[in-house]
């Protein structure tokens, strides 16, 4: 499997939009994308302006075609102007669990 994890900074004076554009984002990718396993979508406990994305994709290529998906270009249209500082985005390889264990978040 393929891990994304992304750390975003928002600005505070967005939080509601900007977590709701999130939030719609990741729904859509679990409802329309096939390739994609789990969207989690966590908001920090010590700083509410700052979001944890954990991502699982089949494999790199699905993760590719959720970048170009309407929903995800619109997210980043949408909060290009509310970020903070720039995304912080790691990918790799998911080692554990194992392949066999994942199924589709619903």
């Amino acid at each position: 499997m393929y891990a994304v994890v992304v750390k975003i900074k928002m600005k505070s004076e967005f939080r509601k939009e900007f977590i709701e554009a999130v939030l719609d984002d990741a729904r859509a990718s679990i409802q329309n994308e096939e390739g994609c396993l789990q969207f989690n979508v966590i908001q920090d406990e010590n700083d509410p302006d700052l979001l944890h994305l954990h991502e699982v994709y089949r494999d790199a290529r699905a993760f590719e075609t959720h970048t170009l998906t309407p929903h995800f270009v619109k997210l980043l249209d949408t909060i290009h102007d509310w970020l903070a500082e720039p995304l912080d985005l790691a990918t790799g390889t998911h080692l554990y669990p194992s392949d066999q264990v994942w199924k589709k978040q619903i």
